[in-house]
């Protein structure tokens, strides 16, 4: 008996990966393009159901000055892709961003992806540290 280990990541459809891309200052006036495009990109043909567990990956790297209209946008594109049974990740997501979602209580709705070196501690160099020692006062 043999496995095939399963290529690419879990959750995304190697083929047709659904994916929004954002990028630049996100006003409130640009959330309704937003969402009709995520909507245009998960409508599948035939009009087949999504698997269990799938999820519409949103790449907010190149998003500029993350503010609460960009939270907004977050908000509505989780409930567009929640209604076509799927769940909303976000990629490559700005400290700012994130914890404006933390502070909203958004950041649990959504999935935030975690890039590679974001395992929560402290990334340690190659290369042993300088240590100090206190310099006493004067006496």
């Amino acid at each position: 008996m043999t496995f095939a280990r399963r290529r690419g990541l879990p959750g995304v459809d190697a083929e047709n990966p659904i994916v929004l891309t954002v990028t630049g200052r996100v006003s409130r006036a640009v959330v309704p393009d937003l969402c009709a495009r995520l909507e245009r990109a998960l409508t599948a043909p035939g009009g087949a159901a999504p698997a269990p567990g799938a999820v519409a990956d949103c790449d907010v790297g190149g998003v500029v000055r993350p503010d609460l209209a960009l939270v907004d946008a977050v908000a509505r594109l989780a409930v567009v892709a929640r209604r076509s049974g799927r769940t909303l990740r976000l990629r490559r997501v700005p400290p700012e961003l994130r914890a404006l979602l933390d502070l909203v209580g958004l950041a649990d709705v959504v999935g935030l992806a975690e890039e590679p070196g974001e395992s929560g501690e402290p990334e340690r160099s190659e290369e042993p540290g300088e240590i100090t020692a206190p310099v006493p006062g004067p006496p």
